[in-house]
């Protein structure tokens, strides 16, 4: 029997006979194509699939046995409510595991950025920042900028692996953007790039859809294939050549993150963790994002779909909402934990449908887009992995200070680039308020600076801080302290140069 025939056999056997419908149509260098396609997928595993994917779109969302319980105190950190003394010794203690090379990050960016309205990975997205820098290589300077700080304190030389894991739709132009960009200023070696599976999209009634005649509509899937996605490429094998041994976790569109957050890794090995999440007060009771919490004395998250309105109302007696801890995807693992989950975990993990808009192949060869949903394309999540932790940590941060993320084009109310551009201005904005910076409007007039650091009237003032100045506020007093800046302004590597020689000459004078 030929490989074809075995190939149409099994899509036999699957019920997917329709997948080779348009094969007398298709030229040589199609057709082995699509064979080489077909070849890669679990042929075995379609008919599970595709009836899966179709029974849990049908069912019946009964919601979740409300047996829940809040995360335990003991098991909770706080960059908000924890002693300026005991967050010192959590950021001492990570940067000591970054100084001898034990962390490393993992970027989960293999989505497409099809809410954001545009056809190429979300990393490389321009918000609109005054310096024109995107995500990546935002994200790319905050790992400079924490490699100098533990090299700083450590006196000595280290680097942080940055683990980016992509997609079919997302590697390429990954990888041609890091190159055309020389890797942002990092060892290329340093930077490790695999992508994670993809999976057919199906039908309500369990038939998968064709993007052409030759060719599955296929979807990454989800973060949670990132267990899989590892073993795949053995990227944990790589890990454990470097010497990493904790992993900072997180996804791509976030504008705030903290690459490899000292804080956060130094709390997280104090406790003696295997994994942990950070998360931030949910703003309002329906807010629209998992809330990290036990069902059942298991570590989970529970989706806000799953809650009862009553119960995520409840609040406690300080008017604090009981389930309030917000699921923002920022993670730490171990390495052992992660080797643990793919040896004996992976194949545990809960399937997630998600119902979306495929574009596809007719049977009459016609191309569709269509209005509606169609589609069923099955995802894993990342934090699946929680209720396998022997010891689950959670640290709560400041969403004003590390949650702003990047989903929606523009003209959404939230998540958008003018939201995520804000919300970094106005950080900066409050840094440099904090650092004893007055900044002037273009006719030379005090901005004040508010609380949320944005401007009493519109946006943010146009003050930009380049990440490789400093990576969350630290260092900007000798820098910034009594000095009257114009908007806009970028503090960038030259300008912090120029205003050091500026205080440089003035203490020579005064010395004088």
């Amino acid at each position: 029997m030929s490989f074809l025939e075995r190939v149409q056999q099994a899509l036999e056997d699957a019920g997917q006979r329709h997948v080779l419908h348009f094969w007398p149509e298709l030229s040589e260098q199609e057709r082995d194509s699509f064979l080489q396609e077909l070849n890669q997928l679990d042929l075995k595993g379609l008919k599970n699939h595709c009836e899966g994917a179709a029974r849990a779109a049908a069912a019946r969302d009964t919601g979740l046995d409300l047996n829940i319980e809040p995360v335990p105190p003991e098991s909770l950190g706080s960059a908000t409510r924890s002693c300026r003394e005991t967050l010192t010794g959590w950021e001492q203690e990570g940067l000591l595991q970054i100084s001898d090379g034990r962390v490393g990050v993992l970027l989960l960016a293999g989505g497409q950025g099809t809410r954001l309205g545009v056809h190429y990975p979300k990393g490389m997205y321009d918000v609109g920042l005054p310096s024109g820098k995107t995500l990546y290589q935002i994200q790319a300077e905050r790992i400079h900028r924490v490699q100098e700080l533990a090299d700083s304190q450590q006196g000595s030389k280290c680097s942080i692996p940055w683990y980016i894991m992509t997609s079919e739709f997302t590697l390429a132009p990954t990888e041609m953007f890091f190159k055309e960009n020389d890797y942002f200023g990092l060892e290329q070696s340093n930077i490790i790039m695999f992508e994670q599976r993809m999976i057919p999209t199906v039908t309500f009634d369990g038939k998968v859809l064709l993007q052409d005649k030759g060719k599955i509509a296929m979807a990454p899937d989800g973060n949670g294939g990132l267990y899989q996605a590892l073993v795949d490429n053995k990227v944990l094998e790589d890990m454990k050549e470097r010497g990493v041994e904790y992993l900072h976790v997180y996804c791509v569109d976030n504008i705030l993150v903290k690459m490899a957050d000292p804080v956060f890794i130094g709390f997280c090995v104090s406790k003696g963790a295997d994994c942990g999440a950070k998360v931030v007060e949910k703003a309002y009771p329906t807010e629209s994002v998992g809330v990290v919490c036990r069902v059942g004395g298991v570590s989970q998250v529970v989706e806000y779909s799953e809650i009862q309105p009553e119960t995520a109302e409840l609040r406690g007696p300080g008017g604090e909402l009981v389930y309030n801890a917000g699921n923002i995807c920022n993670h730490f693992f171990t390495r052992s934990f992660l080797q643990d989950v793919a040896e004996n975990f992976n194949s545990q993990l809960k399937q997630h449908v998600a119902i979306k808009k495929v574009p596809f192949v007719d049977s009459c060869g016609n191309q569709v887009k269509p209005t509606e949903p169609n589609g069923i394309k099955m995802e894993k999540f990342v934090f699946d992995v929680f209720p396998f932790s022997k010891n689950f940590v959670v640290f709560e941060v400041l969403r004003e200070d590390e949650f702003s993320p990047l989903k929606n084009a523009d003209g959404a109310a939230t998540d958008s680039p003018t939201t995520a551009r804000n919300s970094l201005l106005a950080q900066h904005f409050r840094w440099a308020s904090l650092a004893g910076a007055a900044l002037l409007d273009e006719h030379e007039n005090m901005i004040p600076p508010t609380s949320s650091g944005l401007a009493a009237v519109g946006p943010p003032a146009q003050f930009e801080i380049s990440p490789l100045v400093s990576y969350f506020g630290e260092g900007l007093d000798q820098l910034l302290k009594g000095r009257k800046l114009k908007v806009p302004f970028i503090l960038d590597g030259a300008r912090a140069t120029q205003l050091q020689a500026q205080e440089h000459f003035s203490d020579e004078v005064s010395a004088v």
